[in-house]
């Protein structure tokens, strides 16, 4: 499988899924006028990884921002990775990033925390 990879823009994030070293990236902004159309490609490429996952993902996700249809697309991000231990493919571990001045991302990473089945991180970071 080749790596997955969008670059950031003003309204989309920073997105880099390698499938060599099970090691996926996401940060900045996800508020696309279509958060379905800007998260389907991704999905279609992560349906394929989860088939034949390594031994260990890790997703290290930032986001500074992002709008209710892609809070959706993040819960779906995050059970599609959650099939994987599901399923005994693997490990899956969520590191949620956010800046400890951010109250609404730390809550937004505790809501996800409590519904996905996953190790799921939560680390603060001084901007």
């Amino acid at each position: 499988m080749e790596i997955f990879y969008l670059e950031q823009s003003a309204k989309t994030p920073f997105v880099q899924f390698n499938p060599q070293s099970g090691k996926f990236e996401m940060k900045g902004k996800s508020i696309p006028e279509n958060s379905k159309v800007f998260y389907t490609s991704m999905f279609e490429w992560l349906d394929k990884y989860v088939a034949m996952p390594l031994a260990t993902t890790t997703l290290d996700i930032q986001l500074d921002y992002f709008n209710t249809s892609s809070a959706k697309c993040v819960i779906d991000l995050f059970k599609k990775l959650e099939s994987i231990e599901k399923n005994s493919l693997g490990k899956v571990i969520i590191n949620w990033h956010y800046n400890e001045d951010d109250g609404d991302m730390q809550e937004a990473g505790q809501d996800y925390q409590s519904i996905v089945k996953v190790t799921f991180n939560l680390i603060s970071f001084i901007q």
